[in-house]
Order: C-alpha cells, then sequence, then structure tokens
C-alpha cells in the first residue's frame, strides 16, 4: 500500500460513513447515468465516424446536460470543422465506478458495443483514490482498461486519448481534506501518465485545468463536486484538435 500516512489523516470510520451519506455525487447513481451501449439494429453509415467514451461520473457528466459533457462538446466542435460524427458519442460510464467497476461493466456489456470506433476516450480513477484503493492494484486495473479502449479502437493507439484524473481537492467538497486529495490525485496521475505514454498513446492533463477552479468557482457545478460546462468545454477544446486530423 502507497497510501500510508498518520491516522490523523485518514478518515475515521465514523466519518466515512457520514461522508458516504454527504457523497451522494459520487456514490448514487441516477437514472440519466446510466451506461450507454451500443446497438446492431440501426448501424451508423459508413461515413459516419463513432466516438466511444469509458470513464466515471466524468464522462458521464454528473451534474450537466448530455450536450456539455466533454466527449459531445468534442463532437460539436469535430462537427463544426466538417467532420461527419455520429452524436451525442458512445458512453460506458456511470458515477461512482473505480477502474474494477468499468472493467465488471465492459465484461457484461463490451460484446453489444460495435467496434472498431474512431475514437475512444478513457478518465478513470477518481472513486479509487476516494476509496483509498491500492496503488499497485490501480496500477494493473488501469492498464486492463487502457488495453480495453485500443481493442475498441481497432488496436489504433493513436486513436486512443486518455485523460487526467480532475483534482476535486479545489471544490468545497473536498476543501476539508484538500492536501491529501490533492496528493493522492498526483500519485495516480502518475501512474496513468507513465502507463500511457510508455505505450505510446495520447495523454491529456486536464488536471491543472479544473485547478482553476480554486479561484473560479464558476467552473464547479451546481453540486460543488463536479465540473460544470464550462469546464468541460476547455477539456474538448484540448482533445478536439488532437483528434481533427485523425478524422480528416
Amino acid at each position: 500500500m502507497i497510501y500510508k500516512c498518520p491516522a490523523s489523516n485518514f478518515f475515521s470510520i465514523s466519518a466515512l460513513c457520514l461522508l458516504s451519506l454527504m457523497y451522494i455525487p459520487l456514490q448514487s447513481c441516477k437514472k440519466d447515468t446510466l451506461p450507454t451501449v451500443g446497438t446492431t439494429s440501426n448501424p451508423a453509415p459508413n461515413s459516419q465516424k463513432k466516438i466511444l467514451a469509458l470513464g466515471d461520473s466524468y464522462t458521464i457528466g454528473e451534474s450537466v446536460t448530455e450536450p456539455e459533457r466533454f466527449a459531445n462538446k468534442t463532437i460539436s466542435i469535430l462537427t463544426a470543422s466538417g467532420i461527419n460524427l455520429k452524436y451525442p458519442s458512445q458512453i460506458i460510464a456511470r458515477t461512482g465506478w473505480t477502474t474494477q467497476n468499468l472493467l465488471n461493466e465492459l465484461a457484461v456489456t463490451g460484446n453489444l458495443l460495435s467496434p472498431p470506433y474512431d475514437i475512444v476516450t478513457l478518465l478513470i480513477g477518481v472513486n479509487d483514490q476516494f476509496l483509498r484503493i491500492d496503488t499497485g492494484l490501480y496500477r494493473v486495473r488501469f492498464l486492463q482498461c487502457l488495453n480495453r479502449a485500443i481493442e475498441y479502437a481497432g488496436a489504433k493507439k493513436d486513436r486512443v486519448f486518455v485523460l487526467s484524473i480532475p483534482d476535486y481537492s479545489v471544490t468545497p467538497f473536498g476543501a476539508g481534506n484538500a492536501a491529501q486529495i490533492a496528493m493522492e490525485i498526483d500519485w495516480l496521475n502518475a501512474i496513468n501518465k507513465q502507463i500511457t505514454l510508455q505505450m505510446g498513446i495520447n495523454y491529456t492533463d486536464i488536471t491543472q485545468s479544473f485547478r482553476m477552479a480554486a479561484t473560479d468557482k464558476t467552473l464547479i457545478s451546481a453540486d460543488s463536486l463536479h465540473p460544470s460546462g464550462k469546464e468541460y468545454l476547455k477539456w474538448a477544446d484540448m482533445l478536439a484538435p488532437k483528434i481533427l486530423p485523425l478524422l480528416q
């Protein structure tokens, strides 16, 4: 275990219980946060490109509307540039999911997808941090998630885009334990960045972008935890220029 620090820095059992009651966005699932899976009844035209987004609450867009999800915003930007993309993006994500939860879901519903996808995004790990899952396990499971993403991209690594884990320590929810949260998020991002770059896959750092919410509260949604549509647009603005040349 890497997560070792003085007992005073850890939540007590009673505090965790209280936190679980307060932490509705990360621990609960609403109807509109259920994963979206593929269908073969209405296949997209051959000329139409497809994006698959894998992750957790940041991918499903907890507390924002469907058009504000970063994958859908990316599609809107690319469509304005003349790319024929299916809208909305295909999403396998749910609020509260860890790397293991994502792997479990893909094992069940993965056969309902319709690969290869022209672009696959992966953003996963904040709940591994929140639940204090061993970083060694995160390393193994993140790599498994990344390999699944590559598989869905038709084994084309240049079509896979990994995003770093946002740092929720800058939100009102994370303020009470900000230093510890930020440090642990950095640990996990060091792992996912190392693996991603070693495999020759594109890595987009959105962590520093969301840390600007420390002084700009308009980047935080009404739930006092997740990004706002304004912040998701920033992520899309980072991704779209990287994706555009691949789809032209």
